[in-house]
């Protein structure tokens, strides 16, 4: 049966493209528009749909005017914001996320961009992810997008590996020099703003964070979760050297690598290297840059996301370092892809649901 969609959008023409694609899949069909956000309200009100996507600026009410009223009233609607590449744009989002959206597309900047290959691959793959249906093809995202694909469905229904988990850290410390190092993808802004603002201020170990998101977006979202937190979060810099109890986020558009410096400290290195797989920052290779360091112990967390980045890194580094995997479990993933392919790699330490992911960081690198 396909899945009912919803499309919202002041613009005519993006509302007949934004269908068009949608409707060149068998497994989605646009059975519905709306010109604002009033409108989507009543349909919302009368009718369930399987997924709405939901423009941000238009007359009567916007997008986040629309969310905040469906929050209130608690309307239930699986929301994906088409959302502009722009710093405001960027704050718009996250704020649309932290209302109840499950994550966004970036809108085209002109018609010929909205009617081309990539935004089409875009829109499918990341209706494919929040309503776990299975891909009719595989495809590869270009270079400078944001994830390559790896289907929903298949991520969800596998079952788990079975074995002994890997313990390396909780049976004995082995030193007090700890690092945090996180990757998430699809469903990540929405669960950084659980875990993160959760974090001790006295948290014994610096936290380097890789999410998927275009250039702009990482600012906005290290300052949005600086906002809620209690401990120090920040868009990560070339050459600062990493400080306990400080969050660095990796720049969109660049590759997070973690150097030895003097004195047993390390310090960020941004890359400019190509994309891998379509991903910039790739989280491997935050993993891999952490073969040659200095820490004693690294906690290695991997939260929702489509795909699998993030497990060729902790596969190289597991074998010269030792680490602590903390997996995010399946019930809570928006898309359970890269904790799945912790799991089924055997490298997963701790599986634990989105809510106890913090306190789970915490008891394995301890407070100052």
């Amino acid at each position: 049966m396909k899945k009912n969609i919803l499309v919202v959008d002041d613009s005519a023409l993006m509302r007949r493209v934004v269908c068009d694609i949608i409707n060149t899949d068998n497994r989605f069909q646009a059975i519905d528009t709306c010109c604002d956000g009033l409108q989507a309200y009543e349909k919302l009100k009368a009718k369930h749909y399987d997924a709405v996507l939901l423009d941000v600026y238009m007359p009567r009410m916007g997008g986040l005017q629309l969310l905040e009223r469906l929050q209130s009233e608690k309307i239930d609607a699986t929301v994906v914001v088409v959302s502009t590449l722009t710093t405001e744009g960027a704050s718009v989002t996250l704020r649309a996320m932290e209302l109840g959206a499950v994550d966004f597309v970036t809108k085209p900047e002109n018609i010929i961009e909205a009617k081309g290959q990539e935004f089409h691959d875009h829109v499918i793959e990341m209706l494919e992810a929040v309503l776990h249906t299975d891909a009719l093809q595989t495809r590869t995202r270009p270079a400078g997008t944001q994830e390559s694909v790896r289907t929903a469905s298949s991520v969800m229904m596998a079952p788990k590996p079975s074995g002994t988990p890997r313990r390396h850290l909780t049976s004995a410390r082995r030193g007090n020099n700890r690092l945090v190092a996180l990757a998430c993808s699809t469903g990540g802004p929405k669960a950084l703003h659980t875990v993160i603002p959760a974090l001790d201020p006295e948290m014994d170990a610096p936290l380097v964070l890789v999410q998927h998101m275009p250039v702009g977006f990482t600012k906005s979202l290290a300052e949005r979760l600086n906002e809620l937190s209690r401990v120090r979060v920040k868009e990560a810099e070339e050459g600062e050297t990493l400080e306990k109890g400080v969050v660095y986020i990796a720049p969109g558009g660049r590759h997070l690598e973690i150097i030895c410096a003097a004195n047993a400290t390390h310090k960020v290195h941004l890359s400019d290297a190509p994309a891998i797989g379509g991903l910039k920052p790739c989280a491997n290779i935050m993993y891999e840059s952490l073969k040659d360091s200095r820490y004693d112990e690294i906690t290695c967390v991997v939260l929702t996301g489509m795909g699998a980045d993030g497990t060729a890194g902790i596969e190289a580094l597991d074998k010269c370092k030792p680490i602590h995997v903390i997996a995010q479990d399946a019930q809570t993933c928006v898309v359970y892809g890269m904790p799945r392919a912790i799991a089924e790699a055997g490298l997963a330490d701790e599986v634990v649901p989105l809510e106890s992911i913090a306190n789970t960081i915490i008891k394995n690198v301890g407070v100052k």
